[in-house]
């Protein structure tokens, strides 16, 4: 090629027309090599299936589904499942696929030609389709119907697991929380039963104790102060008989008419004592010491008058007082009367005693309850804490508890086929014309391929050129001007033997020299 030459749209134009005899050689030669491979390549026939995504039958708001997926996320993983070993060899051997290859082949280059020919494609409705290749056209067809029945079997399956697998997990997390609830609830039993009376909420019903502690001791306090006072009453009266006046000793009634008078006072005495015991039965118990004492009263009132009313006082006398120095009646009356007066205040004494020991069991109930009470800040630290922790235990419990009836709804759904499901809705249809080869474009691209080789030997022939082609190129190269064009001559024999140039480069001469000669 010449130095500087330079190649427009024009002057490649030219060379290629100047070789258009070799180009048209090579795109025949191209062309008919590419009609060869496309008549040895095998007819091969792809069958499709489309998919679609049927939404959730009942609404949500009544039942949550269990697989929470998204779409996309499931359908990349079903088809990971789809295209596993275990699928494709189970198809491969139901419908004898790939015999030639399993003979000669391993097969897992078998599963590698199963693959390639097996196709799935989402698209952006949440559809997929489903698509295999096979020489056999109704092959295609079944094989396509199998991958997409197994497509479907598969999502069933695998949805249908995944409830049955949050059940079963849901069911030990309950059972594991029931038994940490069980096991929290004895440890509180247990804290309630050793702590009893000391909790908080016992705390009114200790007030009300200590409460009616505190008037049981104020009354207790009220009798033990009139005890006490009715005792000194009886130890005066017991000292004024144990040590009577001495005027009292000298006019003492004697046994003769002073009798009657003393008998006469007597049944006086005798109806007071009665009155006065008849009003004590009516305002305390049988058993209180007045109204025993009072009774003690009637009696020796009455066997002193039946005494003498029979004229042998000095006997019952006698009887009735056997210690009397005297057997006056006035003596044995005294003595009586200080018998029962120190009966009275034995019984005071041990009344006093035993108002003294229930005060003081009253006081250490007292004690025992307000100890209850300083305690219990501290039980009811403890008791939130062990509150909580339960608190916290039957939340979790409940939500569990919750979760698994939605579950089992769930699982039920999805066994009852009304959940999320894959329909087909385009069937794989017998394919009537073959997917591979397509042999126009297998033409298409033999033409193209022997045009490329034509233009890449034509660029080879003109940078192997080093020849002037025009005046153009001698004035470019030498530099000096061209003073005229000699056009190629040929004989008329020449010309009537060859008819045209022999070479398309002569043609393009011949045609330039003759312009040039018309020029001049």
């Amino acid at each position: 090629m010449l130095p500087g030459t330079t190649f427009g749209a024009e002057r490649i134009v030219e060379v290629l027309w100047s070789r258009k005899l070799l180009l048209a050689l090579l795109a025949a030669a191209g062309l008919a090599a590419a009609a060869a491979v496309a008549r040895y390549l095998p007819d091969e026939y792809r069958s499709e299936a489309l998919i679609m995504v049927v939404p959730q039958r009942i609404p949500e708001s009544y039942v949550k589904a269990t697989v929470t997926e998204k779409v996309e996320d499931r359908l990349s993983m079903l088809s990971e499942r789809l295209l596993s070993r275990t699928r494709l060899e189970q198809i491969i051997l139901e419908f004898d696929l790939y015999r030639q290859r399993r003979r000669d082949a391993a097969i897992e280059e078998v599963l590698k030609w199963m693959r390639r020919d097996v196709k799935v494609t989402f698209n952006r409705n949440e559809s997929l389709t489903i698509s295999y290749v096979s020489r056999n056209p109704a092959e295609a067809q079944k094989v396509t119907e199998r991958l997409a029945s197994l497509f479907i079997q598969e999502n069933a399956r695998d949805r249908e697991s995944q409830a049955e697998n949050t059940n079963q997990f849901l069911d030990s997390q309950l059972d594991e929380a029931k038994r940490r609830l069980m096991d929290h609830e004895k440890k509180l039993e247990d804290y309630r039963r050793r702590h009893s009376g000391e909790l908080p909420a016992q705390a009114a019903s200790n007030l009300q104790v200590i409460q009616s502690a505190d008037v049981q001791r104020q009354s207790l306090a009220d009798a033990i102060n009139r005890a006490r006072e009715r005792r000194i009453l009886l130890e005066r009266q017991l000292v004024d008989l144990e040590n009577p006046a001495p005027e009292f000793r000298e006019t003492a009634p004697g046994p003769g008419g002073d009798a009657a008078q003393a008998g006469q006072s007597l049944d006086q005495r005798l109806k007071s004592a009665r009155a006065a015991y008849e009003s004590l039965k009516m305002r305390k118990t049988p058993e209180h010491p007045d109204v025993r004492a009072a009774e003690r009263n009637v009696k020796d009132l009455e066997m002193e008058l039946q005494t003498q009313g029979n004229g042998s006082a000095f006997e019952a006398g006698d009887r009735a007082v056997p210690e009397a120095p005297t057997g006056t009646p006035a003596e044995a009356f005294r003595q009586r009367r200080i018998r029962d007066l120190t009966v009275q205040m034995a019984d005071l004494d041990r009344e006093l005693q035993e108002r003294a020991d229930a005060d003081a069991k009253l006081k250490a109930v007292i004690a025992d309850y307000q100890a209850r009470l300083d305690v219990m800040p501290t039980r009811e630290s403890e008791l939130v804490e062990l509150t909580r922790d339960y608190t916290t235990l039957q939340e979790l419990y409940r939500s569990l508890l919750t979760k698994r009836e939605e579950s089992k709804i769930s699982a039920d759904l999805e066994r009852q086929s009304a959940g999320e499901q894959f329909e087909i809705l385009e069937p794989p249809r017998l394919p009537v014309r073959p997917f591979r080869p397509n042999r126009v474009l297998i033409y298409l691209g033999g033409i193209g391929g022997g045009l490329l080789l034509g233009v890449g030997l034509t660029a080879l022939f003109v940078y192997l050129d080093s020849g002037f082609g025009s005046e153009d190129d001698v004035s470019r190269v030498l530099s000096l001007p061209v003073l005229a064009a000699i056009p190629v001559m040929k004989a008329g024999r020449d010309r009537e033997e060859h008819g045209s140039p022999r070479t398309t480069g002569a043609v393009l001469d011949w045609w330039k020299r003759r312009r040039q000669v018309n020029e001049l």
